[in-house]
C-alpha cells in the first residue's frame, strides 16, 4: 500500500483531511526525496496531521516548516517541526518567508485555497523552490468556485492560470519569442501535471532543446 494512505489510515493522532486520490499524487512527486535532508515548507497546517504524515513519509532527516495564519498552530511545533504565522497572501511576509528558507525542496500550497492566495504565493515562492525540487498546489477544484475568485474558464481563476503557463513550458518553440523573452519559469520548469484537484510543476535547470538522429537510412524520400 502507499506509505501515506496506510499512515492515513492508521491515524490515531492529530486530525487528517485528505481527498483520498491525493495521495498517489504525493507518491508519485515526494518519493525520490524520502530518507534525504530536504526543506519541505506546507502552507496550511489546519490541525496538525499532516505534519505527522510527512515526518513519517521523509523520516527525521527532513526539516518541515509549517505555514499558517492561526497562532494556534504554534502548538505543532518541534524538534523536527519549524511553524511560522503569516498571511500567505500578504507579499512581504512570503518574501521575508523567502529569506529565511533561500532553498525550498518542496512547497505544498494547501493554504487558504482563493485564486488571490494561491497565484500570490506562486509568484513570490516558486523561483525559491530548488533547481530539483517540486512546487504543488492542492484543492485547485476552488478555482470553480466563485466564493473563491473562481468559476469555469475564470479569468483570474489559478487553474486559468498555470493554463497559461504551458506556453513557458514550450518557450523555445514559440517563434515569436526571441531569446531573452525566455522567463525563469521557462529555464526552470520540466513539467507541468494537472490531476483532478492538484497541480504539480517539477523544476530541472533547462537550456534550449536539442534534436539528434543516430543510425542510418532505412529508405530514401520519394523525392530523392
Amino acid at each position: 500500500m502507499n506509505p501515506l494512505r496506510a499512515y492515513f489510515d492508521a491515524n490515531r493522532g492529530p486530525l487528517l483531511n485528505k481527498w483520498l486520490h491525493y495521495f498517489d499524487v504525493y507518491d508519485r512527486h515526494f518519493s525520490r526525496f524520502r530518507g534525504r535532508e530536504i526543506v519541505m515548507v506546507e502552507i496550511g497546517v489546519y490541525h496538525g496531521g499532516s505534519l505527522g504524515m510527512w515526518k513519517s513519509y521523509f523520516g527525521p532527516q527532513a526539516q518541515l516548516i509549517g505555514v499558517d495564519i492561526n497562532p494556534r498552530a504554534l502548538k505543532f511545533a518541534d524538534e523536527q517541526v519549524t511553524v511560522v504565522i503569516g498571511d500567505q497572501s500578504d507579499r512581504g511576509f512570503l518574501r521575508s518567508l523567502r529569506e529565511r528558507y533561500p532553498r525550498i525542496d518542496i512547497l505544498l500550497d494547501d493554504g487558504g485555497h482563493s485564486m488571490e492566495q494561491q497565484i500570490v504565493t506562486f509568484e513570490e515562492l516558486f523561483d525559491a523552490v530548488a533547481d530539483d525540487g517540486v512546487y504543488m498546489v492542492e484543492d485547485t477544484h476552488t478555482s470553480y468556485w466563485p466564493q473563491y475568485g473562481g468559476g469555469l474558464h475564470a479569468e483570474g481563476s489559478f487553474l486559468e492560470y498555470t493554463k497559461r503557463l504551458v506556453d513557458q513550458l514550450n518557450a523555445w518553440h514559440v517563434r515569436e519569442w526571441q531569446n531573452e523573452e525566455k522567463s525563469p519559469f521557462a529555464r526552470s520548469a520540466w513539467s507541468l501535471s494537472w490531476y483532478d484537484s492538484v497541480v504539480a510543476i517539477e523544476k530541472r535547470p533547462k537550456e534550449a532543446p536539442e534534436a539528434r538522429m543516430t543510425g542510418k537510412l532505412s529508405f530514401l524520400a520519394l523525392d530523392e
